[in-house]
């Protein structure tokens, strides 16, 4: 991975400065780091989680595979964030085909979470039912 683009994942919370670098390049350049760059979105009252979101939400239908990845973790927290932060571009069927299981399936932490509720408003809205 070339280390200028590797440079350009947020060191900590605060770094919004390397961040906002990001608008620099194209989702291509930064293939490489959005599996980085997601883990910023884990919890979205860092201060950081703002501009990666922003970057990341203009380029979600080139990430769902990305997403996707996220979606098989158990980090119901993580999946409540992307679906909140990212949900309103994703229009890949398999990712769809997971939302549709929190919603009507989720796991106990899920629940806890209330990712099965994010779910539920998002297929709503995006008229997925």
């Amino acid at each position: 991975m070339d280390s200028t683009i590797r440079d350009l994942v947020p060191k900590h919370k605060h770094d919004i400065e390397t961040a906002e670098k990001l608008n620099q390049y194209s989702i291509e350049e930064i293939r490489s780091i959005v599996p980085a760059l997601l883990e910023w979105l884990q919890d979205a009252n860092w201060p950081v989680a703002y501009p990666v979101k922003l970057y990341l939400a203009k380029h979600v239908k080139h990430i769902q595979d990305e997403i996707l990845e996220v979606f098989k973790t158990d980090d119901a927290l993580w999946k409540y964030w992307v679906l909140l932060l990212l949900g309103k571009g994703i229009d890949d069927e398999r990712l769809i085909d997971e939302i549709k299981r929190i919603a009507v399936a989720p796991t106990n932490s899920e629940k806890e979470e209330e990712v099965d509720q994010m779910a539920r408003e998002l297929i709503t809205e995006k008229g997925w039912v």
